[in-house]
């Protein structure tokens, strides 16, 4: 447990709840430090991350009172640092559950956005206000959020500062599933224990080949493809995955 961050450890999922709630959990860089220090060394045993929000937001985005004056090269480079630690989120191999209620709005839309599966509550708002401050956003949404909507709608999103509800999100495809009240940590436990019972060579290559597959030409992609499939379907976990299917039982992965 850290100041900023709490984490449960459960036999194989870990919840990350962001602990700033007078805040909306805003993003603080203490914040933003201690989810690194997490994915940056995960603790053996842990299969699945889920992440969470206290006191009813999931992140209200960066902490304007925190907010230190910097020339271009110092805003360049804070810039940056987020988005390594947007990568580590997305890209450590590690699956990646939120679990989302209330604000999801700037920079913890970017946050979202860098896990792999998002569940809505009715409550959330989506947004990114950075046009109506007079900033732009510097934590990954022109890639994540903007291969999601699309420019022209991110576009429009960002000038207007318009809100979307956990409905429009859903459709929009910001979040994969909506839910009831209270219901977005239950679901994520029982999503990410799902997760967790996947081969975990499988789920690395599904985390690391195909965002990468999206960026690459179509025979690049297509050819990326057949090497993870490769080595997918020639580990062990292969093995007891095709005599689990024929022996009528659930499959006992590494």
């Amino acid at each position: 447990m850290g100041k900023n961050l709490n984490i449960e450890i459960d036999g194989a999922i870990a919840v990350l709840t962001l602990n700033r709630p007078d805040k909306r959990n805003a993003m603080s860089d203490g914040l933003l430090a201690e989810i690194d220090a997490f994915f940056r060394t995960t603790p053996d045993g842990v299969r699945v991350a889920v992440i969470t929000g206290a006191g009813g937001h999931y992140c209200a985005g960066l902490d304007l009172s925190e907010h230190v004056s910097r020339d271009a090269e110092g805003t360049m480079h804070h810039s940056r640092g987020w988005h390594e630690v947007m990568d580590r989120v997305q890209g450590s191999g590690l699956p990646v559950v939120s679990a989302l209620t209330g604000a999801v709005i700037g920079g913890g839309l970017e946050l979202a956005t860098s896990t792999h599966v998002r569940i809505a509550e009715p409550d959330c708002i989506f947004q990114l206000p950075e046009g109506r401050r007079g900033i732009f956003v510097g934590g990954g949404a022109t890639v994540r959020v903007g291969r999601i909507l699309g420019a022209d709608r991110m576009t429009e999103m960002m000038l207007t500062g318009r809100k979307f509800d956990t409905e429009e999100a859903t459709r929009l495809g910001l979040a994969h599933y909506s839910v009831g009240t209270g219901e977005a940590l239950p679901m994520a436990l029982k999503i990410a224990a799902q997760i967790a019972g996947n081969a975990p060579l499988s789920n690395y290559m599904m985390i690391q080949g195909i965002a990468r597959i999206h960026d690459m030409s179509r025979s690049d992609g297509l050819f990326v493809e057949s090497l993870c499939a490769a080595l997918a379907q020639t580990s062990p976990d292969a093995v007891e995955g095709l005599a689990a299917f024929l022996e009528k039982r659930a499959p006992r992965f590494r």
